[in-house]
């Protein structure tokens, strides 16, 4: 996690300054904003990492930067930072992904732990949108007939099942199926049956 970053947002000069003290002094990369706007115009969104967001800031609040941030699909976990407690705006955030929610002043502890979190959670998405456009890649290089054939092996029907089911012969499905498992680099069904859960794609029901 070395190239992650945690991005601070917050209209007081004196907690950036705070937050990014201690984040560097843990060897994690920081940078800070003083508003939502200057954040969503650094196109920062596409880094690793993730964001220290306090919530009442005057043009756009926290909660609503956040709004911005998921309609813009950036998936970077958030850590909202209040003077006040507030439940409402607690769950409303943490229901639209938001990591933690900490009282100003905020623990060091605390903060770190959040930040450990966020910057786990952050790897892991990235990872999984790797591999899922790694797959999907892949997967567009089947012909319409290989795509077919596969949607109807992962049911797993035998090879005849599927040629009486898409009317050709055994011998073709053979091929086809081959093919599917060349190009996908796998070898089984099982590993088939896996890397279509992971991009949701479903079986073919054979008809009634």
């Amino acid at each position: 996690m070395s190239d992650a970053s945690v991005y601070i947002i917050d209209d007081d000069p004196s907690v950036r300054t705070g937050l990014t003290r201690i984040v560097k002094a843990a060897g994690i990369n920081a940078e800070s904003f003083e508003s939502g706007g200057d954040f969503l115009n650094s196109d920062k969104c596409k880094e690793h990492g993730c964001i220290i967001l306090d919530v009442h800031m005057p043009e756009m609040t926290g909660p609503e930067l956040q709004e911005k941030l998921i309609e813009a699909g950036c998936s970077m976990p958030i850590i909202f930072l209040s003077a006040h407690s507030d439940v409402p705006t607690t769950a409303k955030t943490m229901k639209k992904g938001a990591v933690d929610f900490l009282e100003k002043p905020v623990d060091q502890e605390d903060l770190m732990a959040a930040i450990q979190i966020s910057l786990e959670h952050d790897l892991e998405t990235r990872s999984k949108r790797t591999e899922y456009n790694s797959i999907q890649e892949q997967i567009r290089t089947l012909t319409p007939r290989e795509h077919e054939v596969m949607t109807f092996v992962i049911t797993g029907m035998l090879n005849k099942q599927i040629a009486a089911e898409m009317d050709i012969s055994e011998e073709t499905v053979k091929i086809h199926r081959g093919r599917v498992m060349q190009k996908l680099g796998i070898v089984s069904v099982a590993e088939l049956v896996r890397i279509c859960e992971k991009v949701g794609i479903s079986p073919n029901q054979p008809q009634s």
